[in-house]
């Protein structure tokens, strides 16, 4: 997720400007200011990749701060979600290394209300973070196995939705997030299929989504005001997906699944 509408946050927070930063990011830029040196990032992301080293991790979810916490609504913390996957690395001198790659829907920064997959690693993911702070996910070895079938299949690309939108409705189509999209990947592994109506089925039954705690009115600003913002998906009361309603799913559904979050 990127800026929760560029204009929302500082609505709610300050009631004036229309084109403050706001809470989330899903961009490879981000509009993130590099808050750490970068030794600092470094050692972190290699506490994270130890942490999922120690715990089997094939795959996990991955979350970071792009925003300080004093910065988010309410029941949100983390900004950006991803898919983090123990892979075989071709590093720049040629070699072949075993570590962890990082798989992302990310916006575009010329272009926000449009995503792309992108591939990278964990000091590019942690690079413009706001807090030192990682959610981790890790579903139960069951369903990595099938997780990895659907992220190397060509089901994962054809789950993407390129249409963005930062408070992306999850139990339709239309438009999607970076915490949609790693939903949507989910639920195509728990159920070992692509049909996207399905899938939607699926995330209506059992999915309990983040309600938006924004002024309808301010809402609309936003979406007038941001193309990165639309309300178009959302027949009543705005909800997305966010990390802890997906953590709240899995530990709920995938019996074995765990949850922890690292700090330096």
């Amino acid at each position: 997720m990127r800026q929760l509408i560029l204009c929302i946050l500082s609505l709610c927070l300050w009631g004036t400007s229309v084109a403050a930063p706001g809470f989330s990011s899903a961009s490879l830029g981000g509009g993130e200011t590099t808050h750490f040196k970068a030794d600092e990032i470094i050692t972190f992301a290699k506490k994270v990749e130890r942490t999922l080293a120690s715990k089997g991790a094939h795959v996990a979810i991955l979350a970071r701060m792009g925003r300080p916490l004093s910065e988010m609504p309410r029941g949100m913390h983390f900004t950006h979600v991803a898919f983090v996957v123990y892979s075989k690395i071709q590093t720049a001198d040629g070699r072949t290394l075993p570590g962890y790659a990082i798989h992302n829907l990310y916006q575009y920064d010329d272009k926000p209300d449009r995503s792309r997959l992108v591939l990278d690693y964990p000091v590019d993911f942690f690079s413009g973070v706001a807090h030192m702070e990682a959610g981790i996910l890790i579903p139960s070895a069951e369903l990595q196995q099938r997780l990895i079938k659907v992220i190397t299949s060509p089901a994962y690309a054809a789950l993407h939705e390129p249409r963005y939108s930062v408070i992306a409705n999850p139990y339709n189509e239309g438009r999607q997030n970076c915490t949609e999209f790693v939903l949507d990947v989910i639920n195509a592994a728990i159920y070992q299929t692509s049909d996207i109506k399905q899938l939607k089925q699926v995330s209506q039954k059992y999915f309990v989504a983040q309600p938006v705690e924004v002024n309808p009115f301010k809402l609309m600003l936003g979406a007038v005001f941001s193309a990165e913002v639309a309300t178009t998906d959302h027949p009543g009361k705005p909800a997305t997906a966010t990390f802890e309603r997906i953590s709240d799913y899995l530990l709920k559904y995938d019996q074995g699944a765990e949850a922890l979050t690292v700090k330096p």
